[in-house]
C-alpha cells in the first residue's frame, strides 16, 4: 500500500490528529523562510507527542550537514528530506555524521530531472513541482515507465491523491498545502487525504 507523509506540522493539535490518522510519516520544515518553519526545540516537543510508530521527518534547504544530522542523531527526526541545491558531495559528507535514512528532492520539469533523480544515492526519492509547498502538480505523465520508488508530492489533495496512486503508483504520497485551511491544517482535510489513500486499490 502507497505510504502517506503529512508535512508542516508545527502545533499540538496537528499532532493529535496524526497520531489519530497515523500516517507512516509526519514532516517537520526546517527552512527558515517557509511559512511552515517550526524551531528545533518546538520540534523536539512535538516529537515528544507523536505515537512512536509514525516516522518524523525533518525538511531541510541547504542546511549544514552538521545541523542536519545533529537533530538525526538525538532523535528529533527520523529521517532527513534534502530540499535545496544539495549534491552528492553533501550527502557524503552528511553519511559520515549519521546513519539515518534521506529523502532527496527532485524539481520535475522534464525527463532529464528523472535522470537525475534516479542517479540519486539517497535512500528514498521525492518528486515535486517547483520550490515545495506551492500546491501545484507536475505532469504525472512523465513518470510512466519511471522504475524507482518515490514519494509524490506537489499539488496533491483529498480530492487528487487516489488518481495519483492508481496512475503513478508511488511508494508514497506527500502533502502540505493540500490538508490546510487559510494557512493551518484542517483535520478534516488530512481525515480525507488519508482515507482516499487507504480506500484506493
Amino acid at each position: 500500500m502507497t505510504k502517506i507523509k503529512l508535512c508542516g506540522l508545527t502545533r499540538p493539535r496537528d499532532i493529535e490528529w496524526a497520531n489519530a490518522l497515523t500516517p507512516d510519516f509526519v514532516g517537520f520544515v526546517f527552512a527558515r523562510k517557509s511559512k511552515r518553519y517550526i524551531s528545533p526545540r518546538n520540534a523536539q516537543k512535538l516529537r515528544e507527542k507523536l505515537n512512536q510508530s509514525i516516522n518524523a521527518v525533518g525538511v531541510f534547504v541547504n542546511e549544514a550537514p552538521e545541523a542536519v544530522a545533529a537533530l538525526l542523531n538525538d532523535g528529533t527526526i527520523d529521517v532527513a528530506q534534502l530540499h535545496g541545491s544539495e549534491d552528492e558531495d553533501y550527502i557524503k559528507a552528511l553519511r559520515l555524521l549519521t546513519d539515518r535514512p534521506l529523502i532527496q528532492a527532485f524539481r520535475v520539469d522534464g525527463p532529464a530531472d528523472l535522470e537525475r533523480a534516479r542517479a540519486s544515492s539517497a535512500d528514498y526519492i521525492l518528486l515535486d513541482n517547483g520550490a515545495g509547498g506551492t500546491g501545484t502538480a507536475f505532469d504525472w505523465a512523465l513518470l510512466k515507465g519511471f522504475d524507482r520508488p518515490c514519494f509524490l508530492a506537489g499539488g496533491l489533495g483529498p480530492d487528487n491523491v487516489a488518481r495519483a496512486v492508481r496512475d503513478v503508483r508511488p511508494f508514497a504520497v506527500d502533502v502540505s498545502s493540500g490538508i490546510e485551511t487559510d494557512g493551518a491544517k484542517d483535520c478534516q482535510k488530512m481525515a480525507a487525504f488519508v482515507n482516499a489513500v487507504r480506500n484506493t486499490l
